[in-house]
């Protein structure tokens, strides 16, 4: 099985080489860097890691990932992981085995139900997730609850799903549409710790309401969408 690694990032020098050191490499195939105008030698260190660096000029984590999905290298499994080491690369296994199992077809990694380090989530982050992924439950009917950036999906699917958002709602709107397409979406524990360096979103208050706020509009939004277009179902 071919597993393809996208890790986007942007000036994620302090912890990018402890992230690929830690990735299992019998696993795997590839690993995509994709790098939005890091001023810190981000690039340089990946590229002397190992890691294949793609340069991604516009900003936006979802343009980040859908960059790296179109530059992967015919890859059967998909993996997106953020670059500050927050989540342990040593868990790929975890987060493969419902795909390689033949049990998912899309897999979240769940920080709230794994080994979390104290003050690694801060508790308006949490919250947020639980409200969230409880929307999502009541309007798609997908028992969920957390809406975290380690995750894994067969490539077929993903490029089924024609994702587009180009801004962190990227990450919901994998959810939503293989929820609506009927895609086997499975949670798995992961541990989770306090990344290295500052968040560019949920650091503060105001960015992680303001995230929320984003994230659930656009859930809201994407159901009636679909409903109305009718969004064809996975074979």
């Amino acid at each position: 099985m071919r597993v393809s690694v996208i890790i986007p990032t942007h000036n994620e020098a302090l912890s990018i080489e402890r992230v690929l050191a830690d990735l299992p490499s019998e696993l795997t195939t590839e690993v995509i860097v994709v790098d939005s105008d890091s001023t810190d030698g981000t690039p340089e260190i990946a590229a002397r890691m190992g890691a294949r660096v793609v340069q991604e000029p516009r900003r936006g984590y979802g343009r980040a990932c859908l960059t790296g999905l179109a530059a992967a290298n015919s890859p059967d499994v998909v993996v997106f992981l953020d670059g500050d080491y927050s989540d342990r690369p040593s868990e790929l296994p975890i987060l493969l085995a419902p795909i390689t199992e033949g049990r998912a077809d899309i897999t979240l990694g769940c920080r709230l139900r794994g080994r979390r380090s104290a003050g690694a989530l801060p508790w308006h982050q949490a919250f947020g997730n639980r409200l969230a992924a409880s929307l999502i439950k009541v309007l798609y009917g997908l028992n969920i609850s957390d809406l975290g950036s380690f995750r894994a999906g067969r490539a077929d699917v993903l490029r089924a799903l024609a994702l587009e958002e180009t801004t962190y709602g990227w990450a919901v709107e994998m959810i939503l549409k293989g929820a609506l397409a009927g895609y086997r979406v499975v949670e798995v524990p992961v541990s989770y710790y306090p990344r290295i360096g500052k968040s560019k979103i949920s650091g503060t208050l105001k960015g992680t309401v303001g995230a929320a706020w984003f994230i659930l509009s656009l859930i809201v939004r994407y159901y009636f969408r679909r409903r109305r277009a009718g969004t064809p179902r996975a074979a």
